[in-house]
């Protein structure tokens, strides 16, 4: 099949598909995943999407993703966070790592750490589901819906340390070993330092001019491979390109930064990740979905109640009961870098793909179920909402 048409058919039904979803609160760049696993119920020749252009434009959408991810974490703003945001992110994980490394374990062909590691990465919050909903609602600058995303930003941390592990691990289990190994140490030192350095010393370095947003977004892109590129030599590269953003973001000044984030989200969204969202849903084996369906449910069940339930406990002195049980349905939407995780132990053959099947088919009844519950409980119960005060 021409790839060339093959691409304009993904991105035409996307854009027209997305435009369907977005009317049930669900963000357009979703309706690629939906069009993938539509491709494979269908069964559809696979030529296409195994050729090695499209794998690796697959692979650059799962890169810039990362780095979008990287490029909006905040770390000081984080920290800055109060003990609540703490507190509840801190239960909320540990609880939900727990119970789904159990099950985990026990119902797929895995070990303890890949259990700990899968559920840990999808055990976080999908807060860029949550935003457009808060914006529909005009709640996102109240108290409760600064606390949402207050806390889909702090467990950004634990992300990006599931990164971290999972990185090293892959590099572990690719054989390396004697000189190997050292250089893979040395690697990793310089993608996190280099970003933390930059963090140090933001405010020394921001004189750098470039001549026109061409030559910002030139560097842009160079250092989005430059860190891919290192990290490839030591199957770093997915932490790379998360380290990218975070690096870039803390070299450019403020007004750089809101010139580039723009243009680099265009090129993401726009072209690369439907890519990737794609492949995704072309991968998962629609007979396993069809076949264990229970599985999926169980999952599902665990991960929402298991949210809803530590934020009643933790969250009810604070918001009340209907705030509390809504607060736990808006923490259960599934779209952060669990998804990445997921598909990077799946592609390196450490999950197999009953397991990396499961999680996404939640992933993607999660898109649908949490958005529309949480719309229908707030103008159901019409709440009355407290404005953050400047």
């Amino acid at each position: 099949m021409n790839l060339s048409l093959f691409l304009a058919g993904i991105f035409l039904l996307t854009f027209f598909f997305g435009k369907l979803i977005e009317k049930a609160r669900i963000p357009w760049v979703f309706s690629a995943l939906f069009l993938g696993l539509t491709y494979s119920t269908l069964n559809l020749p696979r030529e296409t999407i195994s050729s090695e252009t499209f794998v690796f434009m697959a692979e650059l959408g799962m890169y810039f993703l990362l780095f979008i991810i990287g490029f909006d974490l905040n770390i000081k703003e984080i920290l800055k966070q109060g003990k609540f945001i703490f507190k509840l992110s801190f239960f909320i994980i540990f609880t939900e790592t727990l119970l789904g490394t159990i099950v985990i374990y026990f119902l797929f062909d895995t070990g303890w750490l890949i259990a700990l590691l899968v559920a840990s990465s999808f055990a976080t919050v999908g807060e860029a589901v949550l935003l457009p909903i808060l914006d529909e609602f005009k709640i996102t600058k109240t108290k409760f819906g600064q606390t949402i995303l207050g806390i889909g930003s702090f467990d950004d941390i634990f992300e990006l340390i599931t990164v971290v592990v999972a990185s090293l691990l892959l590099g572990y289990s690719a054989g390396n070993s004697g000189i190997a190994i050292t250089t893979s140490l040395v690697i990793f030192a310089f993608l996190f330092f280099v970003p933390l350095l930059l963090i140090v010393f933001s405010k020394k370095i921001h004189h750098f001019r470039f001549k026109g947003i061409p030559s910002l977004f030139l560097f842009g892109i160079f250092t989005v491979f430059l860190f891919i590129g290192i990290g490839n030599y030591a199957d770093f590269a997915p932490l790379g390109a998360l380290l990218a953003g975070i690096a870039l973001k803390a070299f450019l000044t403020k007004g750089q930064t809101e010139h580039l984030e723009p243009i680099m989200r265009i090129i993401s969204y726009g072209f690369f990740v439907p890519i990737f969202f794609f492949g995704i849903g072309a991968g998962v084996d629609i007979r396993y979905l069809m076949s264990a369906p229970l599985i999926i449910f169980v999952i599902l069940f665990i991960t929402t109640t298991t949210k809803i339930f530590t934020s009643y406990i933790i969250a009810k002195k604070k918001f009340g009961v209907k705030k509390s049980i809504l607060f736990g349905i808006g923490l259960s939407a599934k779209f952060s870098t669990s998804i990445v995780i997921i598909t990077m132990f799946f592609n390196q053959k450490i999950i197999l793909s009953d397991l990396y099947s499961a999680l996404i088919g939640a992933m993607i009844i999660s898109q649908f179920l949490i958005p529309v519950l949480f719309s229908f409980l707030l103008k159901k119960w019409s709440l009355k909402f407290e404005e953050v005060k400047r």
